[in-house]
């Protein structure tokens, strides 16, 4: 009886909060303390051109009210001049209001040339501009069957071919001493080190230019945190079932590391794809050819931790580049046809949680005597200097 008595109790003192917070939402919402704080100034409006999608002889804006107010769209100027158009919004008898966090295409028939920029502005009801520059206008690819081939082949170039060309050093790699084996181990980590801080740069300035609404910063550490205790309690949970786990570390580290080289392949396809619709990236040789050296050191750092393994690796090795490059592909799919800041910033986040994971894997387990001797350390401070110097050259 006593033991019913307690839990009753304890029910009652959690709920009580839970009552007394709801009345004092009651109050809020139904305008008890919100008119106190009612004023004659005008609606806090902001509006955020989220995308720009170039037809010919016409132009469409991807338009979000990024503001805390409902907002109107009065006006378009296209170069300083009023223009006709249209706003579109599926389902509301007033297309021209948007309330927060909805969204609109304003649809701007104007007849741009090649190469050119064009500034758009935006008025809204209260007589506020919000301005919108196309650097380079563009012709936007269409989704069909010639342009997903166009960008496959160019995500090939840039992601699958380099990695594994990168993974053919293999046979090259396992002759080599156990001295020899070290140094690579730790200019592997300092590889997968320049690959954190690229995403994370990378992710960061993307997140600077997603409306304040979205909280991009805060956007990049939930990928990043999230996707280290992700894999850290899936490793962890790995290790607890025995020594057979522990016989197939070199091939799980190695997948392990595919897997977050190729999140973060993904997140360089977007950027690829997006800049390529936008006009901003030269497509040219020398494009190319820089991110293949560039990711070609990503092969090196994905067979690193199965050199010692016995047998045939051929499959493995095939699967482990398809892993690590092919993400690269979707990657400038989804940069071209349907980009979005909000994946592009998440998906670089991850990309780093999951190498960073990697690098704790990697170096997490072996005494602090052998990770700070000079030879390690070398080969730390050239592994990132690679990196660093492929990337010039992009």
């Amino acid at each position: 009886m006593s033991n019913n008595t307690n839990t009753g109790k304890t029910v009652m003192l959690f709920l009580i909060p839970l009552v007394l917070l709801g009345i004092v939402m009651y109050v809020l919402l139904s305008g008890g303390i919100a008119d106190i704080l009612k004023n004659d100034l005008p609606p806090v409006e902001e509006l955020h051109v989220m995308r720009h999608t170039m037809l010919k002889d016409k132009i469409v804006l991807d338009v979000l009210n990024s503001g805390p107010d409902p907002t109107d769209i009065a006006q378009v100027m296209v170069r300083g001049a009023f223009w006709y158009h249209e706003v579109v919004q599926p389902g509301s008898d007033n297309p021209r209001h948007i309330e927060p966090l909805s969204s609109v295409q304003v649809v701007i028939p104007f007849p741009w040339n090649e190469a050119e920029p064009v500034a758009i502005g935006l008025l809204t009801g209260s007589g506020l501009v919000f301005d919108y520059e196309i650097e380079v206008a563009s012709i936007s690819p269409v989704a069909d069957a010639a342009a997903y081939g166009r960008f496959a082949l160019l995500g090939a170039y840039v992601g699958v071919i380099p990695v594994l060309l990168g993974i053919c050093w293999f046979p090259f790699l396992r002759r080599l001493s156990r001295q020899s084996l070290d140094f690579l181990l730790y200019l592997t980590v300092g590889l997968l080190g320049y690959l954190v801080l690229d995403s994370v740069l990378e992710a960061l300035e993307a997140a600077a230019e997603l409306p304040g609404v979205y909280h991009g910063e805060a956007l990049v550490a939930l990928g990043l945190v999230g996707t280290y205790l992700l894999l850290m309690g899936i490793t962890s949970k790995s290790d607890n079932k025995g020594s057979q786990s522990t016989a197939s570390s070199g091939p799980v580290l190695a997948w392990t590391i595919a897997l977050g080289i190729g999140l973060h392949n993904l997140g360089e396809g977007l950027a690829i794809g997006s800049a390529y619709v936008l006009g901003e990236v030269t497509l040219g040789a020398m494009l190319i050819v820089g991110f293949t050296l560039h990711n070609i050191t990503e092969g090196i750092a994905i067979v690193s931790p199965i050199l010692e393994e016995k047998g045939s690796q051929i499959g493995r090795l095939i699967g482990l580049g398809l892993l690590g490059g092919v993400p690269t592909i979707f990657g400038c799919w989804i940069g071209a046809f349907t980009f979005s800041h909000v994946w592009a910033v998440l998906f670089l986040g991850i990309g780093a949680g999951a190498i960073l994971q990697v690098i704790g894997a990697i170096i997490g387990n072996r005494p602090m005597k052998e990770t700070v001797a000079p030879l390690n350390l070398v080969g730390l401070l050239v592994g990132f200097m690679i990196m660093y110097g492929t990337a010039y050259l992009v």
